[in-house]
């Protein structure tokens, strides 16, 4: 087939809010870009699919510093949060805010016409800027969009997939991939590249992002010679829809429900639970979420969860005036599901989500290898062991906007020269085996079970072991090249790369999580209960060939204790 080729001075893969965010500063720049993204541009990713809160120390209704938000960010973390990374988000967060407020993406206010902000789970003041309790993804996808359409450096490519960054000499000079729409290959010339594909929570059976977030950074990044670290953690909602039957609306809707109004976690003796594991909840709801998710799953071992397998989440004890007054339509909504919140409790369990590790950069978003960037969910190290809610959005602004500005600056410094992508280097894009086999989309999903029922919240010795075979199985079936020849929307080839991403990302966790002999954040280990200091300690992860290298890097900057 013909051959697509591209050329540009930075290349972005991804277009969530950070990969937007960089697409835009880099331009800002004075290069030229390309916003590759697997499916639409802006409707992919996280951010789409974000919901409520960005947490930022703006101090627009309680005094509020950087400084406290940082102290907030590295309790959650657990003692292994990259402090300069963790503090470029708290500093710089605000500046990328109130830009967006110029950008009139509608924060909302309170009566004095200040940006108002609620009181999220783990911060100890109010500190989260929403648009409103549904939307605040959507909004934000919507007004960055808006500014990339009108930034005529930036050349929008879409359903583009990446399978591989070229590296020439050492150095990221581009990528290739194919077209999903006809199949065709596609090699991309770039001075410099930008990773802000997001997460991998799509390895898990019930996740919250979108479906293609099976961890394609991590995979390009390590095939190019980056390092990952801190790939044990992985963050599950603790609340996340379970029954009854939610049409139309998110899993993940209840968080603000339960911190704004007081809804109650309760067992299946309908007692409230969350403090009989060693936290502090008195009516204000502000458990962070590993603890949270850890009370759940405790309780649902021991025998005492909801039918469904999870916890009851109960407002009946609000009035419906109150419910209405905080959430309007969003009442009628459930009313159509069937779901009266003052007659009834629902039933939540935790849900796979965002992770914290990930790409290891530096605080220019720089990965180690020469013009290779990584910037939002994709990097690792800012979040330590647990996210603090809120962090995400504020960290795709910062990090998308550091990233971009330092690809530009690296994209300009190369002059002109353009490094053609190397011969062989679409080989596999372009490859086709026989169309009858394997039927990897049911791969997809045995991968999905195994990692639920062994690399989940809770694991053990025996449960990662486990899955290390089960993963070494699909692997074997895997096979060299994709199925097919390449074609229109051939979902088979798509379900074989994918299936390639999600078996090493997997593996990388799971090998991870057998390292780390100790439980901390959101890594519990039924066997190791207990946290050690012994493993105040990056994982950190390369490929050498097609072997997996584990290593051991210190925890930099301050912990907690530190700070406090």
């Amino acid at each position: 087939m013909d051959v697509v080729e591209l050329k540009t001075d930075v290349l972005v893969i991804g277009s969530g809010a950070a990969g937007m965010m960089a697409a835009l500063e880099a331009a800002n720049g004075g290069v030229s870009v390309i916003l590759a993204d697997r499916s639409l541009i802006s409707r992919s990713g996280a951010t789409i699919m974000a919901q409520m809160t960005v947490a930022v120390a703006l101090g627009s209704q309680t005094p509020d510093s950087p400084e406290f938000h940082l102290a907030d960010t590295l309790a959650a973390g657990r003692d292994l949060c990259d402090v300069s990374l963790a503090q470029l988000v708290c500093e710089e967060g605000p500046r990328d805010i109130l830009q967006l407020d110029e950008w009139k993406v509608g924060w909302a206010r309170n009566a004095n016409g200040s940006i108002r902000q609620a009181h999220a789970p783990g911060h100890d003041r109010p500190r989260c800027v929403y648009v409103d309790f549904l939307s605040t993804g959507p909004a934000v996808a919507k007004t960055l969009r808006t500014r990339v359409v009108r930034q005529k450096e930036v050349t929008r490519v879409g359903d583009l997939y990446i399978t591989d960054i070229v590296v020439t000499d050492g150095a990221a000079t581009g990528a290739v991939g194919f077209s999903l729409a006809d199949g065709r290959p596609v090699a991309i010339s770039a001075k410099a590249v930008v990773i802000a594909t997001g997460g991998l929570t799509r390895l898990y059976q019930r996740n919250s992002a979108s479906a293609n977030m099976g961890g394609d950074g991590y995979a390009l990044a390590l095939r190019a010679g980056a390092t990952l670290t801190d790939m044990e953690f992985v963050q599950f909602f603790p609340i996340g829809h379970l029954a009854p039957r939610l049409v139309g609306m998110d899993p993940i809707m209840w968080d603000p429900f339960r911190y704004k109004l007081g809804g109650r976690l309760l067992n299946a003796e309908m007692r409230e639970f969350v403090n009989d594991y060693g936290n502090e909840e008195a009516g204000t709801y502000n458990v962070t979420r590993d603890r949270a998710t850890f009370a759940i799953l405790s309780e649902v071992k021991a025998g005492r969860g909801s039918p469904a397998g999870g916890a009851y989440l109960s407002f009946q004890h609000i009035p419906e005036a109150e419910l209405r007054a905080s959430f309007g339509p969003v009442i009628d909504k459930l009313a159509a599901n069937g779901i009266d919140l003052t007659q009834m409790p629902i039933e939540v369990a935790p849900i796979a989500h965002y992770h914290m590790g990930g790409v290891k950069v530096d605080a220019a978003m720089r990965t180690g290898v020469p013009g290779l960037f990584s910037c939002g969910e994709a990097n690792g190290g800012s979040n330590g062991a647990n996210r603090l809610s809120g962090n995400a959005i504020t960290e795709a602004f910062v990090f998308g906007r550091t990233a971009g500005h330092s690809a530009a600056r690296f994209a300009k410094a190369a002059g002109n020269a353009d490094a053609p992508v190397p011969a062989g280097a679409l080989d596999l894009a372009a490859a086709g085996g026989p169309k009858e086999g394997e039927n990897f989309a049911g791969l997809i999903a045995e991968l999905q079970a195994v990692m639920a029922a062994d690399v989940g919240p809770f694991r053990t010795e025996e449960s990662l072991t486990r899955a290390l075979g089960a993963i070494a199985g699909l692997k074997a079936r895997l096979g060299a090249v994709p199925p097919g020849a390449p074609g229109p929307y051939n979902m088979a080839r798509l379900d074989w790369f994918d299936l390639r991403t999600m078996l090493l990302v997997a593996e990388v966790v799971t090998l991870c999580a057998i390292a780390r002999k100790e439980s901390r954040g959101a890594h519990q280990r039924d066997d190791f209960p207990a946290m050690d200091d012994a493993f105040v300690l990056h994982h950190t992860v390369t490929l050498d060939g097609d072997a997996i290298v584990l290593g051991r890097t210190p925890v930099e900057g301050r912990t907690i204790r530190e700070v406090a």
